[in-house]
């Protein structure tokens, strides 16, 4: 049987991008022996430029890309893959563009797969998602996004798993961010000040170069959307409930400047939350969905140290997902759930899925 061409357009060469195209090229031999495929980069962009390369980049592809990539259009990838009769497309998001999320359906339309580590196209409004979904199906599309929740841990197929097989899902909770994990496990077994704790989160490249962001829980708030929506949950972003960790003297209405002084203002609350618990207890900053009562939640709580949200480590993510077969123990899916290395290798998984359903469907039509 031939070798199988598959070409990837890669929308973002940031951490996550450009990790992902060394892995490629690293494993680019074992790809050709253990799987017959042979995954290429016609295409790699940034936000404004395109570097156009029929054979695809090769180890020097950063060199390439500074010397000989242009400004460039949607419509001028799709025409370039159509002059040059590039088939197994798959587009891949490893931006954080709203810009991207638009050109999602033309790229469908024009025989792009997708896989993405952005987030945004699951927690726009519904008429969006449902929009994205039935142009999939019109065109016989897949869409992949393992990464928008968990980076590299196995959260979204296990969830959509277990919902198609008939399972009742009645509550998902967990960890969802690797900067709050490690910012509330340290804080929990210290006796070092919230604001010190922050900082080195920061410094150690755990939370956004605005820990702001981190802090609102809106991150959070879009991963248990989108988990909501895998099991058909009719769920906005407007409808989560979500306990800011942010304070009303000190939150995004202030310049960065005056946020990055006052760090300190944080302390006095969260040590009268840790204080302030029973026993043996920890704070966790947890994203929460009741399908029961249909509440989601983001919020701040403090759990028995013997429970896994209580013991969990480092910057781990975790989720519980509670059903009826499983009853009050949950599934509980562990493990790192951020840094470019994970996130990178979760997405080269979901470009690999749909390499096998363009195999399957090549040996269906021969």
């Amino acid at each position: 049987m031939s070798t199988l061409r598959i070409n990837v357009i890669l929308f973002g060469i940031g951490n996550v991008g450009s990790t992902l195209i060394n892995q490629v090229i690293e494993s680019q031999k074992f790809f050709l022996e253990k799987r017959n495929i042979d995954l290429r980069f016609p295409i790699i962009t940034n936000s404004t430029l395109a570097f156009f390369e029929k054979e695809g980049v090769k180890n020097q592809w950063e060199a390439n890309f500074a010397q000989s990539a242009i400004p460039f259009r949607i419509e001028d990838i799709i025409d370039y893959v159509q002059e040059q009769n590039l088939e197994n497309l798959i587009a891949v998001d490893a931006t954080a563009s709203s810009e991207i999320i638009k050109s999602y359906i033309p790229l469908i339309q024009n025989g792009f797969n997708i896989v993405a580590a952005n987030k945004k196209a699951n927690t726009l409004h519904l008429d969006f998602y449902n929009e994205l979904r039935r142009n999939l199906k019109n065109f016989d599309k897949t869409f992949l996004y393992e990464t928008n929740v968990g980076a590299g841990l196995p959260v979204v197929q296990t969830i959509k798993d277990l919902h198609f097989s008939g399972e009742k899902i009645t509550k998902i909770r967990g960890v969802f961010s690797g900067s709050l994990s490690y910012i509330f496990n340290r804080f929990s077994s210290e006796q070092t000040p919230f604001s010190k704790i922050l900082i080195d989160a920061e410094k150690n490249g755990y939370t956004e170069p605005d820990s702001r962001e981190d802090l609102s829980g809106n991150d959070v708030a879009r991963k248990l959307l989108i988990l909501a929506r895998e099991i058909e949950q009719k769920f906005e972003f407007s409808d989560i409930k979500i306990a800011t960790l942010l304070l009303l003297e000190l939150n995004e209405k202030h310049s960065k400047a005056q946020y990055a002084i006052n760090k300190t203002l944080f302390d006095k609350p969260f040590n009268i939350a840790k204080i302030t618990q029973a026993e043996n207890h920890v704070l966790r900053y947890v994203g929460e969905l009741d399908v029961i009562t249909q509440k989601l939640e983001v919020k701040l709580v403090s759990v028995p140290k013997s429970t896994a949200l209580g013991q969990l480590k480092g910057a781990d993510n975790l989720i519980e997902i509670y059903t009826k077969s499983y009853g009050e123990i949950p599934i509980v899916v562990q493990g790192a759930g951020a840094g470019k290395e994970v996130t990178a290798r979760g997405v080269l998984t979901d470009i690999l899925k749909i390499t096998d359903k363009i195999k399957i469907k090549e040996t269906v039509f021969q």
